[in-house]
């Protein structure tokens, strides 16, 4: 019987692979860092080639650490970094330009001309999304506009549009799959999430010609199968998900109204609505979050910008810690923040505000003021920006929360954790294993052939839990959030 579930992560900034067991342990990891461009300000660009090689040497690298062969895989799993768009020939294989990243801003100028053209609601009710270069559409739009007789070679189909995980589908499978899977497909802004297909309207809004765009196939099931030159033996690839969708499903959010919250750079909170595409009135995105079996569940999502970064401003641009742990310290060595707030609007703020002129504010100093506050108040921060989307979340989706399932980086700290289970006055549940968006890929790939049976059997591989119990009194909260709501006032609409 085959031992492993090969994960491969691809994130913004390194390409990782994982090996997990039946017990849902990570028996082996490996990594490889690769290059950030940045040709022009706010621009954000990637070497597709670079991923590709990226992702097979980490492959490669934890078979090798493990000494697993690919006999020893029962499949291929792939999660990524979601909205970043390649462009490739669909014979050489060649992207024929950079991929634009998620975070890229170079496709502004195509979203005022959408929204100018008024179908801003339009795109919002086929796509679950708002006009915003986020997305991949406009960055689509961008290449085929930046790339001689890119367009006439695109209507002909001899070129080949992919998110991330498509283009590494392809290369694994040498251009035998063109294909997706529907959680990545509903970042795109082309896809219709209601009607699961691509969309006639946004493709002619863009002029994108369908005959570039891959297939869309359910997020656990067969894609491919991997070349046997690649990993020393042919292995199928049967689950694939966007980064996001793939830790609510690793972090086993499998019923309507589970939330988590990835805290990274910035927050992800995805909400499980079930079977239910719900409407946001509050600034939230609609979106999908997997599909099995023919069946599609959709999730509510909101980003906060900037979480995990507060910190590392207050390192790098204060000099105020040393290092993220320290934060840990100094916030708990002080009794509250002294009436200090920190919003961190350094580049605007997203949900459920989408204010890009906010800017930065730091309110309710005296000289009494302290460093230990301050730190304090950074930590705080993104607590409270976390309850400002889950409030947001019970709004619109009118279901009740009982509890909060947190990963990423800065779920470590404890004192977030806490202030976090006690501002929300829900409980906080941190897994053993932080690695659940890699286990969100490996567990649609182990469901795609029978490593695991079905959803039982993953939440009884999960292992143990660490769980935070909301500790403030009511009043004490409200009062607390009504200081933060004011300190965000503050902040908006700054910038001219």
């Amino acid at each position: 019987m085959s031992r492993y579930i090969l994960a491969l992560d691809q994130g913004t900034t390194s390409s990782r692979a994982l090996l997990f067991d039946h017990e849902g342990a990570v028996v082996g990891l490996d990594q490889y860092e690769f290059s950030q461009s940045f040709p022009q300000p706010g621009w954000v660009e990637h070497d597709p080639e670079e991923i590709w090689q990226s992702q097979l040497r980490a492959a490669r690298g934890v078979m090798a650490q493990v000494g697993a062969k690919a006999s020893d895989l029962a499949a291929v799993g792939i999660t990524n970094q979601r909205e970043t768009a390649v462009v490739w020939e669909r014979e050489s294989g060649r992207p024929i330009y950079p991929a634009i990243v998620w975070q890229s801003r170079q496709s502004m100028a195509i979203c005022d001309d959408l929204r100018e053209r008024g179908l801003e609601e339009e795109v919002k009710r086929r796509t679950g999304l708002v006009v915003d270069a986020y997305f991949s559409g406009t960055k689509v739009r961008f290449i085929l506009d930046a790339v001689d007789g890119a367009q006439q070679r695109a209507e002909a189909g001899e070129l080949c549009f992919g998110t991330v995980d498509t283009w590494l589908l392809y290369n694994l499978t040498k251009g035998r799959v063109h294909a997706t899977e529907y959680s990545n497909a509903s970042r795109t802004l082309l896809y219709n999430i209601h009607e699961r297909d691509w969309d006639d309207f946004m493709l002619s809004a863009l002029n994108i010609p369908r005959a570039m765009l891959p297939e869309v196939r359910d997020s656990s099931g067969e894609f491919g199968i991997v070349a046997s030159e690649w990993l020393g033996g042919e292995v199928s690839v049967t689950g694939i998900a966007g980064d996001q969708q793939a830790a609510l499903f690793g972090q086993g959010c499998f019923e309507s109204g589970r939330l988590k919250n990835t805290y990274g750079t910035g927050c992800f909170l995805l909400m499980n609505t079930g079977n239910e595409a719900a409407t946001s009135e509050s600034g939230l995105l609609t979106t999908i979050a997997w599909g099995i079996g023919g069946e599609v569940e959709y999730a509510l999502e909101g980003s906060v910008f900037v979480a995990g970064a507060a910190v590392q401003w207050l390192r790098d641009g204060l000099g105020l810690i040393e290092d993220a742990a320290q934060s840990e310290e100094l916030a708990r060595s002080v009794p509250d923040t002294g009436g200090v707030y920190l919003v961190p609007a350094f580049t605007g703020l997203g949900a459920p505000y989408w204010d890009e002129r906010a800017r930065g504010a730091m309110v309710g100093l005296t000289r009494g003021t302290t460093r230990e506050q301050i730190v304090r108040a950074g930590l705080e921060s993104i607590a409270f920006s976390s309850r400002d989307v889950v409030d947001a979340m019970v709004n619109d989706a009118g279901l009740s929360l009982d509890c909060l399932r947190v990963d990423g980086g800065a779920c470590q700290n404890d004192f977030l954790m806490q202030f976090q289970a006690d501002i929300l006055g829900l409980s906080v549940e941190r897994p053993a294993v932080l690695e659940v968006t890699a286990m969100g890929a490996a567990a649609l790939a182990g469901l795609g052939v029978g490593f695991w049976r079905d959803r039982a059997d993953l939440e009884a591989s999960k292992g143990p839990t660490t769980l935070f119990e909301p500790a403030m009194s009511a009043a004490k909260r409200d009062s607390l959030y009504r200081g933060w709501q004011r300190a965000v006032e503050r902040s908006r609409d700054w910038a001219e």
